[in-house]
């Protein structure tokens, strides 16, 4: 057997022993950003996995993501939330940034919800703000490439539309009934850990991102490789502009911190789509 495939079973072996033991069957995987880890405290009865309990798993190392498989229930769903996610800037090869994808798909999701903080590069956008997220530019290295998975899906997927449509037009209008204004766009992602310069943001305006970020975009591949419905919100943390004063700097910090501030409304668009999807 291919050792990244015995990996990701070993790993969702021991996961699925627990759930079985609770009697629980996820389905819905979400996957938490930086300070967004506050839907968390909404899961009922919860079941908390650590990640460095889990054979061959990855530990999240970035500020503001705890490391945890959070299950339980949420809208009236069974969902295994990850309380922090996996980052290729921390220096984990893309097998294992996405082995927490492939152990979900492995549980049985039947979609996958993503949520990161990003920089806001269109200047429409402002802090606080929610992206849904209708497309993405990957300039991180593809977390397919190497010898196919077969038995998670075929060699070229299609990603004509890796944002779901449905699950987008359902939250637009749960956004609209909840009062909660949302901007729609591309999400551009970058392997970080820098931020970007400033012509680098421009760059990325020109070339169509409206939104960009550290992350995200290997998990959608990922659970789009195999068939998995995906939606993606990115929480609007700094104005990432390049007309900045000369005293101005990013901190990681402040992205967690505004992050958080904005929760609330991610947490709440996520509830409502968990109560109205199948």
């Amino acid at each position: 057997m291919d050792p990244r495939v015995e990996r990701i079973h070993k790993a969702a072996d021991y996961v699925k022993k627990i759930l079985d033991e609770n009697n629980l069957q996820p389905r819905v995987g979400i996957i938490l950003g930086s300070g967004l880890g506050r839907l968390t405290d909404f899961i009922e009865s919860p079941v908390t996995i650590p990640y460095k309990e889990i054979p061959g798993f990855p530990v999240s190392t970035a500020i503001g993501h705890k490391g945890n498989f959070i299950i339980g229930q949420l809208g009236g769903k069974t969902v295994i939330a990850m309380q922090g996610r996996i980052h290729y800037y921390e220096g984990y090869p893309m097998d294992l940034v996405t082995l927490p994808t492939r152990v979900m798909v492995l549980l049985g999701i039947k979609y996958l919800f993503v949520s990161n903080a990003a920089g806001g590069v269109n200047f429409d956008f402002h802090v606080g703000d929610l992206m849904i997220i209708r497309d993405h530019i990957n300039m991180m290295p593809n977390p397919l490439i190497g010898p196919n998975m077969d038995e998670f899906g075929p060699r070229f997927p299609d990603m004509t539309r890796p944002y779901d449509l449905g699950l987008i037009k359902l939250a637009k209008r749960l956004a609209a009934e909840e009062g909660i204004p949302v901007k729609e766009g591309t999400y551009y992602g970058g392997t970080g850990p820098t931020y970007e310069t400033p012509h680098e943001y421009k760059f990325i305006r020109i070339v169509g991102g409206d939104a960009t970020g550290m992350s995200t975009i290997p998990e959608v591949i990922t659970a789009r490789h195999s068939g998995i419905p995906v939606f993606g919100v990115s929480v609007i943390t700094n104005e990432a502009h390049d007309d900045y004063a000369d005293d101005f700097v990013n901190d990681g910090d402040d992205v967690v911190k505004t992050a958080d501030a904005a929760a609330h409304k991610m947490c709440t668009l996520f509830i409502k789509m968990l109560e109205n999807i199948q």
